[in-house]
């Protein structure tokens, strides 16, 4: 049987997934809204389709596997306002349905653990939403979905090494501030490892093994570098954009104990520092 995944909002991680699942035969439809974005779908292998032109239900109609990577807005998640009762039509007969969430929903714990079990008391904007768009997608029913709450996302192009070789980059120092962090190769195998392991209704933290301070993690990319160490700023000095300070505004140690039990998960990058030395050697 041909597998053939719908990925709505085929972006940063979900690219990453699929440079695992083509060379293995599967076929992947991905939307995109950008013109230029599409054609670079189609040189990875991707059949794209834009989000304003397309008709997506012949496509749809040859899933087996589904993902979103878009995140909602005021009105509620956009793929269930525009979609989602073709996905409903079809939810039955997919064997597995992906939604990217974000560590955001457990709200601010002060520094301390959470797990899947905590709840989910969103104290900002961003993590109300998507606590709500989680609740849309579990109310379609028979879709097989798992929610992946994802941590902050790095990677090739995503990394702090040009901020420090520009000198941009600011070691923001906030006491007792700590963020959770994953690589998106990391993201790709987690997702891989739930397609060949369904069970419907499970939530996933996708974090690495190591929460820690941002000015932890620019230092050890400066080192990385051989230049300086940016100096530090305290966050109540720092000139931060909104959405920037909102960030400051939770503090919490995700732990990623299910993916490991439950999906059998060796990450290949379990702290920032494995993560840095990596791209800086894919640097060259």
């Amino acid at each position: 049987m041909d597998k053939v995944l719908f990925s709505f909002g085929h972006g940063y991680s979900a690219r990453a997934l699929a440079r695992r699942l083509l060379p293995r035969g599967w076929r992947i439809f991905g939307s995109t809204r950008d013109p230029a974005k599409a054609e670079a779908l189609r040189a990875e292998g991707v059949t794209p389709l834009l989000w304003q032109d397309d008709d997506f239900g012949p496509a749809l109609s040859e899933a087996t596997h589904l993902l979103s990577s878009i995140g909602p807005n005021e009105d509620g998640d956009p793929v269930l306002a525009h979609h989602g009762d073709e996905i409903a039509r079809i939810a039955p007969r997919l064997s597995w349905a992906g939604y990217l969430s974000t560590t955001g929903v457990y709200g601010d714990h002060q520094g301390g653990w959470v797990d899947e079990t905590t709840p989910l008391t969103p104290s900002t904007r961003r993590g109300k939403l998507r606590l709500a768009a989680e609740a849309e997608w579990q109310a379609i029913p028979g879709l097989p979905l798992h929610i992946f709450r994802l941590a902050g996302i790095y990677g090739p192009g995503r990394g702090p090494f040009e901020k420090v070789r520009n000198g941009t980059a600011r070691r923001i120092i906030k006491p007792g501030q700590v963020f959770s962090r994953i690589h998106v190769d990391d993201i790709a195998q987690v997702l891989d490892a739930s397609i060949n392991a369904p069970c419907p209704g499970t939530v996933y933290n996708v974090c690495d093994d190591d929460p820690a301070p941002p000015q932890d993690v620019i230092a050890y990319a400066a080192e990385l570098l051989g230049l300086p160490v940016p100096e530090e700023v305290a966050f109540d000095a720092a000139d931060l954009s909104p959405m920037a300070r909102s960030f400051y505004s939770e503090s919490k140690r995700i732990s990623n104990r299910r993916i490991r039990d439950r999906l059998g998960v060796e990450l290949e990058h379990p702290d920032y520092r494995s993560g840095l030395r990596a791209l800086l050697a894919e640097e060259g």
